[in-house]
């Protein structure tokens, strides 16, 4: 039988940024009735796509065609009249309206000049039992669970065009494409399975679903295609049945199995003593699953997973970023109660975020200033520290660090990312923890400042300092690394010592297959 025509073709899309290129050349293809994965590590090009397709940013090359018709989107608003709805992981409806309300805001039925109510009410809940959902149309959309709110925000995407609600075709007609944007990544497995019905019955009506998820399992569960980006360029175009998981996860990150090569014998032992951190059954809903971690003075603890996978869900609980909703940690044997970063710091635990713009740096802020923060903050903002200790340790640390310019009033903004990131290096080390927790450090940085902070991680362990390091480049966790944890599906599956036996080739296929043997 022959490929059908595809509902959506995109071809040769260039996006660029200040002259980088964040896409290049990309070719994708949607057809009707198929439930089609995006898929990419961070930085990949996935949101850039999706954002070129909306409307959200404007075209720089290539085109785009909806049943063969070549159209120029310009924003969002042409984008839902073309016929392509995007629902994004947080549900942007309004809590306070009913159910029915939200289904149909903007196209509600009126007569006479007003709104007619039970129409409203009534062709709402055609559309709800017609997807398949027992719902309350008249209860506030913050009275049920986030699971339920995604399933309205998608009938609410895809339900103009059903006949039994005053639309003009078949169910999801007005609908051709539909955009889910990690819709799962805080949904439980039941309320997933709820979700997947729904995906199947629109794929049956005939609508192209577009499913960006960083979930494995799932995409070889619902899928029929996909499509794999890396560093804003096609990888490939896969019938989902024809690519194992270890396939896809080498296209992901751009390693073949027999090429990736044992790295060199790490650096000095920990102490083998009473760890510094021991975390039980730590978990956080929609977060992390429960999971036991050791960390131990010295010890260089890597953790390896796909973006998604968990890694920064686990990092935030050791540092009370986040809450833990079960789970005890303890310290140096003591049982402590994480429930904020002063808490952490307070018992000598540092976090480097991977977001060091959103979460770490003060732009606008001097580098004297961005660096004693934590110190302050630490002692407390009615105790200052004094002028000339403050600026001793800062030209120490700055020295110490090679940040440049060594100029301590220089604004931290102004500063090249390999040098921010020093910056808050130095932050952290000004208040002498004894563990350094640090999230993607080198992401994004140039290769010297990349080798300086590898550099100072080891240094930092011979010293006694436990590291728990995160990173996607596996060769880097392999390298630093005394105990590797691999993570995957928000569940660490994996936790050995490193050694001959843990390899990256090993590690990939504990990442694709979910199972240590």
């Amino acid at each position: 039988m022959a490929e059908p025509s595809p509902v959506l073709e995109m071809t040769g899309i260039v996006k660029e940024f200040s002259g980088t290129r964040a896409l290049s050349d990309v070719d994708f293809r949607l057809f009707p009735g198929e439930i089609h994965a995006l898929l990419g590590e961070n930085g990949a090009g996935k949101s850039t796509l999706i954002k070129v397709l909306t409307g959200v940013h404007p075209l720089d090359g290539g085109t785009v065609a909806l049943d063969g018709r070549p159209v120029r989107i310009t924003s969002p608003l042409q984008a839902q009249q073309a016929g392509i709805s995007t629902v994004y992981q947080e549900v942007n409806l309004c809590q306070n309206l009913s159910v029915a309300e939200n289904i149909l805001i903007g196209r509600e039925p009126v007569g006479g000049g007003r709104i007619r109510w039970k129409e409203l009410r009534r062709q709402a809940a055609q559309l709800v039992t017609r997807f398949g959902l027992d719902l309350d149309v008249t209860a506030p959309l913050g009275s049920y669970p986030l699971a339920v709110q995604q399933l309205v925000a998608i009938i609410r995407a895809v339900g103009s065009g059903d006949p039994a609600a005053g639309g003009t075709g078949d169910a999801g007609a007005g609908t051709r494409v539909l955009i889910l944007d990690e819709p799962t990544s805080s949904l439980d497995r039941d309320e997933v399975e709820e979700l997947f019905a729904l995906m199947r019955r629109l794929r049956g009506d005939g609508v192209a679903i577009l499913f960006v998820s960083h979930f494995l399992d799932q995409i070889y569960e619902v899928c029929d295609r996909m499509t794999v980006l890396r560093n804003g360029a096609l990888v490939g175009e896969h019938m989902v049945a024809d690519l194992g998981q270890v396939d896809l996860v080498k296209l992901m990150i751009g390693k073949d199995l027999d090429e990736l090569e044992e790295l060199g014998e790490h650096h000095g032992e920990p102490d083998t003593s009473e760890p510094f951190l021991r975390a039980e059954g730590l978990s956080r809903a929609g977060g992390i699953a429960p999971f036991d971690l050791e960390v131990r003075a010295g010890e260089v603890l890597g953790l390896a997973g796909l973006l998604g996978s968990g890694r920064t869900e686990l990092a935030r609980l050791l540092f009370g970023a986040d809450t833990s909703d079960g789970g005890k940690v303890y310290i140096r044997g003591e049982q402590a109660a994480l429930r904020e970063p002063n808490d952490a710091i307070g018992r000598g635990v540092a976090f480097l975020s991977e977001n060091r713009r959103t979460e770490g740096l003060v732009p606008d802020l001097t580098v004297r200033e961005n660096i004693i923060l934590a110190l302050q903050a630490a002692r407390g903002w009615t105790r200052p520290v004094p002028v000339a200790q403050r600026d001793e340790l800062v030209a120490k640390y700055i020295a110490a660090l090679d940040i440049r310019p060594a100029d301590p009033e220089a604004k931290t903004g102004s500063l090249s990312g390999g040098n921010q990131q020093k910056v808050l290096l130095a932050r952290w080390l000004l208040t002498q923890p004894r563990l350094l927790i640090l999230d993607e450090p080198t992401r994004g940085i140039d290769v010297g400042a990349k080798a300086e902070i590898q550099k100072l991680v080891v240094s930092l362990s011979e010293e006694g300092m436990a590291v728990v390091y995160i990173s996607a480049e596996l060769e880097e966790v392999l390298r630093l690394s005394h105990t590797v944890g691999v993570l995957r599906d928000r569940r660490l599956v994996a936790r050995a010592a490193n050694g001959p036996d843990i390899t990256a080739g090993r590690v990939l296929e504990i990442i694709a297959s979910g199972e240590h043997q």
